[in-house]
């Protein structure tokens, strides 16, 4: 049996260790979760495991919001204190000076 642990938490805020992005976790796949034609579009030189937690941002870059599915290894903490202002963010969360917190009508 698999014991893995996400090593980010829903709430947290990380950045992409290669490409110019920031966002907040929502949710996370303890393995690759996504279609076959998404992980296949991904050069192959740059695309990782698919056993490994998976992660669903919202996220930011300096042009633009959207939703990110990003490998594990592809992840590290952002320690900016910088707000993320992707605009669903406010429907889920709350800021508190610790992060980002689920408000509890989506907590589990």
């Amino acid at each position: 049996m698999d014991h893995r642990r996400a090593k980010f938490q829903i709430g947290q805020v990380v950045q992409h260790r290669i490409f110019d992005f920031r966002g907040v976790i929502f949710d996370v796949d303890p393995v690759f979760a996504n279609t076959d034609e998404w992980y296949e579009a991904i050069p192959e030189d740059m695309r990782p495991s698919k056993d490994q937690p998976y992660y669903h941002l919202f996220a930011e870059n300096d042009k633009t919001h959207y939703v990110a599915y990003v490998s594990e290894g592809n992840l590290v903490p952002d320690d900016s204190d910088d707000p993320v202002t992707h605009p669903d963010i406010p429907h889920f969360f709350e800021r508190t000076p610790e992060g980002y917190a689920l408000k509890t009508m989506h907590s589990n």
